[in-house]
């Protein structure tokens, strides 16, 4: 059984640990960045930076962290059969004494090659597609996995929800899984014959070398909008994360959403041949047009460089039809059959916290969605507000140890779009939760909503569920797919979905 989050090739071949050095001297431009300690005479069959991963023979990375040096641990990684370590020089002398060791000045900047390099670089056998972007991101990756597969093609993706390997799913913790993991999907996708994969690549993943080793097929930018304030210094450095994905070193040819600000900027920064798309009736590449949005998704037909098909996508929403055609567009650029996998779209569900309806047989609507930022927010209750014979009751907060300027945007924007807004509490992790939820309710004065202020998260729900009459629609903003609530370094079982369906059956069906 594989520790969690660890998916690791079955059939591996084992790289002389000298052999990576040499590699890695030739990365760092000569032996005099790398040093070489202890017996390095031994076989390397996988990487991990967690001694909680390590199976015998691997290489273990000793990265320096926020709170402790991944070195201080390397006698557990070496106990679990760890065969050599990575480290920098402050690591090295962490070390137990004798442990084979590779130091390098930054060990995270050969990271992704190194462990290419050790699963024998997996991706050059897949069609790797990667998308980026504030929102979207999931949606747009989880459709085209979908409509891969129902088109016949054996198809992954990686990202937010997790991983799902040729119809199997792999649950790992990050966005953009770390290098060493990251890799080592890709050997088992090479492993159980995909095709295609489709994943994520986010903005702390760029500037953070999770990525590295992996040259894209194809690079999608979906748009741009806060978030993540608290990691890069403004939205013009978020965008010059975004952008390095668009260069010859991580990227063959790139597609930009000419209806976005920062799609259009991006157009003047990329390095790579560039396609456009635009929902909005922008010049582009490939355009939706005769869009036919309704309450449970849309029908529009895509035009492209000698393509006119008709699709259709079954998630509400002007931007998830954008979302769908990146998807396509993104597929034919890759080289696969624009009109097969939009067949594959329509046929397909929608995606797990992304406009998801939790139905119990009530005479109102209860969606439950992911959007955690201003922009995402918005989007959502637009969306509702056209579709909504009644009133829009929305539950929204704010997680903790995030951006913390967007949160009076989120109480503006909730107050403005909702009929009721029931401010409560989101992940608060380590901060204040009552604090969390003042900073959000700051936002909403002069509000056209009715706002409520109810800190536990399934009260809030509840008070939402009871307000609900015929015709209006409840939005459960914020945690989407996710099945926990983090408190004080703590994650409590808590899934919007289920306390939605549990206490719509409390009420009972029927306003």
């Amino acid at each position: 059984m594989q520790p969690p989050g660890a998916a690791r090739p079955l059939r591996v071949h084992p790289t002389p640990a000298t052999e990576l050095v040499e590699g890695l001297a030739d990365w760092l431009g000569g032996t005099t960045g790398v040093t070489v300690h202890g017996d390095l005479d031994v076989d390397v069959t996988g990487i991990s930076l967690s001694t909680a991963r390590i199976r015998p023979g691997d290489l273990y990375a000793a990265l320096p962290g926020t709170r402790a040096h991944g070195a201080a641990y390397a006698g557990q990684a070496l106990a679990a059969g760890a065969v050599v370590v990575l480290t920098d020089a402050a690591g090295l002398d962490l070390l137990p004494p004798g442990t084979p060791a590779v130091v390098v000045p930054e060990p995270r900047r050969v990271l992704g090659r190194l462990a290419a390099r050790i699963y024998g670089d997996p991706a050059t056998a897949l069609r790797v597609i990667g998308v980026t972007g504030t929102q979207g991101k999931t949606t747009t990756t989880r459709i085209l996995e979908q409509g891969l597969t129902a088109s016949g093609t054996s198809s992954a993706v990686i990202g937010t929800v997790g991983t799902r390997i040729a119809g199997e799913d792999v649950k790992t913790e990050l966005t953009t899984p770390e290098a060493p993991d990251l890799h080592g999907l890709f050997a088992v996708m090479r492993e159980r014959g995909v095709d295609t994969c489709a994943m994520e690549v986010s903005s702390h993943a760029l500037v953070l070398g999770r990525v590295d080793g992996v040259v894209f097929d194809v690079a999608t930018f979906l748009n741009l909008g806060r978030d993540h304030l608290d990691f890069h210094a403004d939205l013009d450095d978020y965008f010059a994360a975004k952008a390095g994905l668009f260069t010859p070193e991580r990227a063959r040819v790139g597609l930009t959403n000419v209806d976005d600000e920062f799609g259009r900027r991006l157009l003047e920064v990329a390095s790579i041949p560039m396609s456009t798309y635009s929902s909005r009736g922008r010049d582009a590449d490939w355009r939706a047009v005769d869009v036919d949005l309704t309450a449970t998704g849309a029908a529009f037909t895509v035009l492209g460089p000698d393509v006119e098909l008709v699709g259709s996508i079954h998630i509400p929403g002007e931007f998830n039809v954008s979302n769908a055609l990146a998807a396509i567009a993104s597929a034919a650029m890759a080289g696969l059959d624009p009109r097969a996998v939009a067949d594959g779209i329509s046929r397909v569900g929608g995606v797990p916290g992304r406009l998801e309806q939790v139905v119990q047989g009530q005479d109102y609507a209860v969606v439950v969605d992911y959007a955690h930022k201003p922009d995402a927010l918005e989007a959502v209750l637009a969306t509702l507000r056209p579709l909504t014979r009644g009133r829009v009751i929305a539950v929204i907060g704010a997680g903790g140890d995030r951006d913390t300027i967007k949160r009076p945007v989120m109480g503006e924007i909730g107050g403005r779009l909702a009929d009721v807004l029931i401010v409560t509490d989101d992940n608060p992790r380590s901060e204040d939760p009552a604090a969390i939820r003042a900073a959000v309710l700051a936002g909403t004065r002069g509000a056209h909503a009715d706002v409520l202020e109810i800190g536990d998260r399934r009260l809030a729900i509840r008070e939402a569920v009871l307000r609900a009459e015929p015709g209006d629609v409840v939005l459960i903003a914020g945690k989407g797919h996710e099945s926990g609530q983090e408190v004080d370094g703590v994650v409590h079982p808590f899934d919007d979905r289920v306390v939605a369906a549990e206490e719509i059956a409390g009420r009972g069906v029927t306003a």
